[in-house]
């Protein structure tokens, strides 16, 4: 299941002006809190993150729904396995 526009994610986190891997570290820990199923948005500035968190996603089993860039911030939408 895809958010559609009326739906929120059950956390947010805000990872901006952390370098890698403080992103990646901290969605694990957050999306250990959520229960499977639930979705975290989490934004990010590190270049790096392009890379990781789709890489942290497919290691982990958690579904990355949602990738958009604006202007130097990421939005990653992320699905708990």
């Amino acid at each position: 299941m895809i958010l559609g526009a009326m739906d929120t994610p059950d956390d947010t986190l805000d990872a901006l002006g952390l370098l890698c891997p403080l992103p990646v570290l901290k969605a694990r820990k957050r999306l250990g809190a959520l229960r499977p199923g639930q979705v975290l948005e989490m934004q990010a500035d590190d270049p790096a993150a392009v890379v990781d968190v789709p890489h942290f996603c497919a290691e982990a089993g958690h579904a990355l729904l949602e990738m958009k860039t604006e202007g130097t911030v990421l939005t990653f939408l992320i699905r708990r396995a």
